[in-house]
């Protein structure tokens, strides 16, 4: 039966867990994965720029052996021409057994998927969500955690556009114990229905807050982000709120020793690259284990397609 993933919360907490599991085997043992996706072929539509997210698409299909055609921009599709993504979704399943699609517009993974006839991955949908970011912060916060309960998560940055942060609060907020810190200037909060969805419908603790560094002390994972530029309809706010917090040496002092600093990238000046050394620094072992959890997901829903 065909599936797809739009929201992380299209995934029980169980298939997560088993998800995560099928990752850390693949750490373990790559060859065991090498030719899972033998002759399968994966079709990258992405609609709006993107480095880690689609090459770590690719290298996974690569690494399971299987294949991938790809459209790297609207301009170079048919999109250019007027083509509806319903057509578009309907046109690449007679070529592909398996899509990942980013687009700039809300709700346009919903529709593509409503319109295949194969599984179909949102790799990030305008600033509504992006489920396989959110899998590549679960892996990370479990291979540093060994837990999703009982933690206390700082999310800092643009809270208001930031598809990765709704994600993470919407996975986060299943599990029992966890409290967020939401760190934003006025104008970048977290949206009222991403509180109303996850954070007030499961009763979990939260504060607001625009001071980083008085939170730090509290928290078990830091979660930055950037000011996004490409969401904004005013150069003028984008340049007065860009530099809102960067995370500097200074600012870790008071912070945990086991901190846990996250960032789904890519970095502008949020994080000074003076704390890349730093064993809390997390952001590019995020990236890695983004292609870990991709793998596990493409054979998740080929399996369950029963393509392979």
């Amino acid at each position: 039966m065909k599936r797809s993933i739009i929201d992380i919360l299209d995934l029980s907490t169980q298939e997560l867990e088993e998800l995560i599991a099928t990752a850390e085997d693949i750490i373990a043992d790559p060859d065991k994965y090498a030719h899972a996706c033998d002759r399968k072929k994966l079709a990258t539509l992405f609609f709006e720029p993107s480095t880690r997210t689609r090459m770590s698409f690719e290298a996974a299909m690569y690494e399971l052996g299987g294949h991938v055609i790809s459209v790297s921009s609207a301009m170079s599709s048919s999109a250019a021409k007027g083509e509806s993504v319903a057509d578009t979704a309907k046109t690449v399943s007679c070529y592909a057994d398996i899509i990942a699609m980013r687009h700039p517009k809300e709700g346009a993974a919903y529709v593509a998927a409503t319109n295949a006839t194969i599984p179909v991955i949102n790799a990030g949908d305008g600033g509504h969500c992006h489920p396989t970011q959110t899998l590549a912060d679960l892996l990370t916060i479990w291979r540093e955690k060994r837990r999703f309960e009982g933690l206390t998560i700082g999310l800092c940055g643009d809270l208001k556009f930031g598809r990765t942060v709704h994600s993470l609060i919407n996975a986060m907020s299943r599990y029992n114990g966890n409290r967020f810190v939401l760190i934003s200037p006025e104008e970048l909060k977290v949206p009222s229905y991403v509180k109303k969805g996850s954070l007030k419908k499961f009763g979990i603790p939260y504060t607001q807050t625009t001071d980083l560094e008085a939170a730090m002390p509290e928290l078990d994972i830091l979660y930055m982000t950037r000011v996004q530029r490409e969401r904004f309809f005013n150069e003028e706010d984008y340049l007065r709120l860009k530099d809102s917090y960067i995370l500097t040496p200074d600012k870790l002092k008071n912070a945990k020793p086991d901190l846990a600093i996250l960032h789904p990238l890519p970095r502008v000046n949020e994080i000074s690259v003076a704390i890349d050394d730093d064993p809390r620094a997390c952001y590019f072992k995020q990236v890695l284990n983004g292609k870990y959890m991709r793998m596990a997901l493409i054979l998740k829903l080929l399996k369950e397609a029963g393509t392979i």
